[in-house]
């Protein structure tokens, strides 16, 4: 099993570069950056765990400016955003940013993505955009991105997406950069079974057939829809985020599922200083010492 760590990324806490060499250090593989541009202080759509919002949240910094420092102080960390808000940013911008981060990072970059659940963070970006069509409109970004990072001159003409025929470099040293997807509701997972490179959900958000929280059953529906879109789901690598510290038979469990990696979490999505991340970080070394493999 390799192990990745979700930081919570905020500017009072540990900083990237020595998170990421402490991770690397310790046996994890990857480092995975979340993403929230803003909150809203109307608070209009609720907080999908329920309760209030922790204060991390709206605490977050870039993702991808974070992770390049993260890059300059590792050698072989993967370094993920987990997960990047793919359409709150400009396409073109977007494209450039990760691919400079996986040329300068020598190729260990992988976009983790995703539609959001803040129906309001969304409306300040993209007004043009109803949150009811938020997978469509992913759906067309990814092939955008997919055809921005391949093709010498790419171009769109689709309903969320038009560019003209454009020179847009840096190419990135992957070609195209995989793109996990973090979906695990019902329209969300058909999405990842159809056109993503990875999947990445919750443990606690996955779902079975019958509409009940189960990890085994969300996993057999996922391949299950993978097949259904033509594709096989062996060749899919599944990461699974873990709403809490995984006991090692859990982790175990997963390992048989043919989960690739698990993300342990941060000690809390409310901030942290520096000198608890790294007490946390001693907390969980056994299981990641054990049951962890070099990246």
């Amino acid at each position: 099993m390799r192990f990745g760590y979700l930081a919570l990324n905020d500017a009072g806490g540990i900083w990237p570069d020595v998170l990421a060499r402490e991770l690397e250090q310790r046996g994890f593989d990857s480092v995975w950056m979340p993403e929230h541009s803003h909150i809203p202080a109307s608070r209009e759509t609720p907080y999908p765990g329920g309760g209030d919002l922790p204060e991390g949240y709206w605490q977050m910094m870039d993702p991808f400016v974070s992770l390049m420092a993260a890059a300059a102080a590792t050698t072989t960390l993967t370094l993920c955003t987990g997960i990047c808000l793919v359409l709150e940013h400009d396409l073109l911008d977007l494209a450039v940013t990760v691919a400079t981060l996986d040329v300068l990072s020598a190729g260990r970059v992988v976009l983790g993505v995703g539609v959001g659940w803040n129906a309001e963070e969304l409306r300040n970006h993209r007004p043009d955009l109803p949150f009811a069509q938020r997978y469509s409109a992913m759906r067309e970004r990814v092939a955008a991105l997919r055809a921005i990072w391949t093709e010498d001159e790419p171009h769109l003409d689709g309903r969320w997406e038009r560019f003209s025929p454009s020179w847009v470099y840096p190419k990135p040293q992957q070609r195209p950069v995989p793109i996990a997807l973090g979906n695990a509701g019902p329209t969300g997972i058909r999405h990842a079974a159809s056109y993503a490179d990875m999947w990445c959900p919750i443990d606690a958000s996955l779902l079975n057939t019958s509409g009940r929280p189960d990890v085994d059953g969300g996993v057999q529906l996922f391949r299950e829809l993978a097949v259904e879109a033509g594709r096989d789901p062996a060749q899919i690598p599944i990461t699974i985020f873990a709403w809490n510290v995984p006991k090692p038979d859990r982790v175990a469990h997963y390992d048989e599922l043919g989960v690739e990696r698990v993300v342990l979490p941060p000690p809390s999505m409310s901030p942290v200083d520096a000198a608890a991340t790294l007490r946390y970080l001693d907390s969980v070394g056994d299981i990641v010492a054990e049951l962890g493999q070099p990246a």
